[in-house]
């Protein structure tokens, strides 16, 4: 085992030029591979942190009705199709009931009513369209971390002022307010309140922070003139969003309702998704199969020129595993190179672009060192190198040293 590795490193060293490129080839590859992976992975792990500080993994309402189609006229085949919404009142019944019981649900993690309310937000003689949003401050914390962006005042002084509000920066700034002053609002069903701010919150979602605000539950009940039984909306965190469309049919079986998971209320989003990653892991494995290519050729040319040497070797009763061996670990140690110095060059990539500031509504460049982009880049580039290694170590091991000699 020792005399093939010595031999192996013999060959590494025999053509420099040749091994440089193929080592370069395999940096190249496996720096392009993890770096386009972790910036994929910084993509969706940014727009999931932005997303979810105003979406639950699941919502629970009462949906709209569609009317059913009018039956055959006696004296006509054709089907008369009218369909209509039926109308009703969409706020689900005992609501704190239907809490309970999804909290005892395996998965869910936070659970808690709301009510949606459209308001216009008073500024003199001019009114800002938005979206007041009633809850439990304290439930709602737990699911949107209301105060990791809170920028003035605290979600907690919410639970301490039933009169107060916490609004978007984008209100504040054009209604000139700060936290203390008054708001006056007015709702969809004409009910008018003066509020007092208590928070400002900034999401960097400019729809967002110009339009909506955050009220106690009993503030927009009664801003649609309800009753404190009245609810829209349940909202629903569970510990894997991304079991959220197999909870959400458990859910709509348990309740009647029906229960909407966030991925299937973002269609658009997701396609895009699942879009990008398909054309950054195509971008990715290609560069790593053209990196394995090139360690193919580079060691089929060394088994080419080392004809006669393998020839020598086996008459001196090397067999054909021994010469798979030679080659397999001129391979992986062109591909252990190659893989160190990638990760080297992935992780200078990386901390360079988390320094560079795009500004909007992501800040900075959505990347980071992400372990298991890491771990699959070089194990994919090892295996890779190990199979372009293995194949032209198959064909010298199945030299004939009598045929070599005759020639």
């Amino acid at each position: 085992m020792n005399i093939n590795r010595n031999i192996a490193w013999t060959y590494f060293i025999a053509s420099k030029k040749m091994t440089m490129v193929a080592i370069l080839g395999v940096v190249i590859g496996v720096s392009i591979f993890m770096f386009m992976n972790s910036m994929a992975a910084g993509f969706d792990r940014t727009s999931g942190e932005s997303f979810f500080k105003t979406t639950p993994h699941i919502r629970v309402y009462k949906d709209d009705k569609i009317s059913q189609p009018l039956k055959e006229e006696s004296n006509s085949k054709t089907l008369i199709v009218n369909p209509k919404v039926v109308p009703s009142i969409n706020t689900i019944d005992n609501p704190m009931d239907w809490v309970k019981l999804i909290r005892k649900q395996k998965e869910v993690t936070v659970v808690f009513p709301q009510v949606s309310c459209p308001v216009f937000y008073n500024n003199g003689k001019s009114q800002i369209t938005g979206t007041t949003i009633g809850f439990d401050p304290v439930e709602a914390d737990k699911m949107f971390r209301i105060s990791t962006f809170t920028v003035q005042g605290s979600i907690a002084d919410l639970s301490t002022h039933q009169d107060g509000i916490i609004i978007g920066s984008g209100i504040a700034e054009k209604m000139n307010l700060l936290t203390g002053d008054k708001i006056n609002m007015t709702s969809s069903k004409g009910i008018n309140l003066t509020l007092t701010v208590v928070g400002i919150f900034k999401t960097n979602n400019s729809k967002e922070d110009k339009t909506k605000s955050y009220v106690n539950l009993a503030t927009g009940q009664q801003f649609l003139k309800e009753n404190n039984a009245y609810v829209t909306d349940i909202n629903v965190n569970i510990d894997n969003p991304d079991r959220a469309p197999q909870v959400a049919k458990e859910l709509t079986n348990l309740t009647g309702y029906k229960a909407e998971d966030w991925i299937a209320a973002n269609e658009t989003y997701m396609a895009a998704s699942r879009i990008r990653k398909i054309v950054i892991m195509f971008i990715s494995f290609t560069l790593l199969i053209v990196s394995s290519f090139g360690i193919y050729n580079i060691l089929n040319m060394t088994v080419s020129q080392k004809i006669n040497d393998i020839a020598i070797l086996k008459a001196m009763g090397f067999n054909g595993g021994d010469v798979i061996r030679i080659f397999v670990y001129q391979a992986l140690t062109i591909g252990a190179l190659g893989v160190i110095l990638g990760v080297l060059l992935a992780l200078i990539l990386v901390q360079a672009l988390q320094h560079v500031y795009i500004g909007g509504d992501i800040g900075y460049f959505p990347i980071r060192f992400e372990a298991w982009v890491f771990v699959r880049g070089i194990f994919i580039g090892l295996f890779i190198t190990f199979l372009a290694g293995y194949v032209p170590a198959k064909k010298a091991a199945k030299v004939d040293p009598v045929s070599i000699f005759r020639k």
